[in-house]
């Protein structure tokens, strides 16, 4: 299993964590997602490493936009 967090930056309530935690966890070999709207992130369990490109493409679907890592 990989684990990943990733930042998301405009996440403001519980919609908001609801719409990111859908549409991440629809990308294929996800397996769980948490999102951490005080820390403004996600975590995504996956079976194999994803592509930033798809996090970020399924983030922006939600209406948000995947951060920079710091």
């Amino acid at each position: 299993m990989q684990t990943t967090t990733y930042p998301v930056s405009g996440m403001t309530c519980s919609h908001c964590v609801n719409a990111v935690s859908g549409e991440v966890s629809r990308i294929p070999g996800v397996s769980d997602v948490r999102v951490d709207l005080a820390a403004g992130n996600v975590t995504v369990i996956s079976a194999e490493p994803l592509d930033r490109a798809v996090v970020a493409a399924a983030v922006d679907e939600a209406g948000y936009e995947l951060g920079a890592d710091s």
